[in-house]
């Protein structure tokens, strides 16, 4: 029998509690340890989950030997340097999306996961999604033909948030773009690869923070059109369309639950839960590379994410998304 894989997490927010239930999912993972710059914080978490060790500084996370690997799930501005203090100190580390603020924070982090040996995803759940892998298998099939269209959004209603929280704040690298327009920018390039150009505009809220951007991103023999907001809701279904049929993601498609194909006339829709919410399917990806010993995952490798923060960074010169510490 293999030894478990024991795991610390780095920011015991909202979305670390949803990751832990999911952790709870797969059998060879073990939760050893949590850490945040509030010890009760810290401590009110591990009572939750029974964890052993609750730190209120990250470097003691860092350091402890019952940890093989980190999630960091703390706002935007401090992934890169926590990953490489993970990684410095021989952690494996899981972080949060967007990986980095920016292309070069993004190349740093790669840097010392291949100078320290240790494995390093982006968390971009969404592409172990079983849904949006099925998806993927039937394009790659040639079911719908060859691409001509795409259409995603990802939009929620937000300006009600505290102005100085993560998400409308420009010191956090807030607003809509790094948070959920990643989602839609994602399956674009999963789907049809790096745009040969992009358009985009934005419009921003009073703290600074860009809160709806429109993308238009255009590809050698297709178009995809993309979206994200703070300031209303929107449908979240994605719509891939080919030249012999359509494939839709269901709502909210970037943790979709199922998808339809409409061929011929006709619709069908299929059913494809995910284990828990769906971080479980990362995790799992995780052990797996962690296991066979490799720096980075063959579904959502290191070059993704370069790929990946590259095109974001050029819908930010292009729109005037800047942040105060850059």
């Amino acid at each position: 029998m293999e030894p478990n894989i024991k795991w610390g997490i780095v920011g015991p927010g909202k979305i670390a509690h949803s990751f832990v239930a999911d952790l709870n999912l797969v059998p060879s993972a073990q939760l050893m340890a949590v850490a945040s710059r509030s010890g009760e914080r810290a401590r009110k978490f591990a009572d939750a989950y029974g964890v052993t060790h609750a730190f209120d500084n990250y470097r003691d996370l860092f350091t402890c030997e019952e940890v093989d690997v980190v999630y960091i799930s703390t706002p935007h501005t401090s992934h890169a340097e926590l990953a490489i203090t993970a990684m410095q100190h021989g952690k494996h580390v899981l972080c949060e999306k967007p990986m980095g603020v920016n292309r070069k924070e993004v190349e740093q982090m790669i840097q010392a996961s291949k100078e320290h040996n240790v494995f390093l995803m982006e968390a971009l759940w969404s592409r172990f999604n079983p849904a949006i892998q099925k998806v993927g298998s039937l394009i790659d099939q040639g079911t719908i033909g060859a691409i001509k269209y795409l259409h995603a959004d990802f939009a929620f209603y937000a300006l009600d948030h505290d102005g100085k929280g993560r998400l409308l704040n420009p010191g956090l690298a807030g607003g809509s773009l790094l948070d959920i327009g990643i989602y839609p920018v994602f399956l674009s390039y999963l789907v049809l690869g790096m745009p040969k150009e992009i358009k985009a505009s934005s419009q921003f809220h009073t703290t600074g923070v860009e809160i709806q951007t429109s993308m238009l991103l255009t590809y050698e023999n297709a178009q995809a059109v993309l979206y994200s907001g703070l300031t209303s809701k929107s449908e979240m279904k994605a719509e891939i369309s080919g030249t012999d049929g359509t494939l839709y993601l269901h709502p909210r498609w970037h943790q979709a639950q199922g998808y339809s194909l409409e061929k011929n006339g006709e619709t069908t829709h299929f059913q494809l839960p995910t284990l828990g919410k769906g971080y479980s399917h990362e995790i799992m990806e995780v052990h797996h590379c962690i296991k066979q010993q490799r720096m980075e995952s063959n579904l959502w490798s290191h070059q993704n994410s370069l790929d990946l923060m590259e095109i974001l960074d050029k819908i930010r010169s292009q729109t005037g998304i800047v942040f105060p510490f850059e």
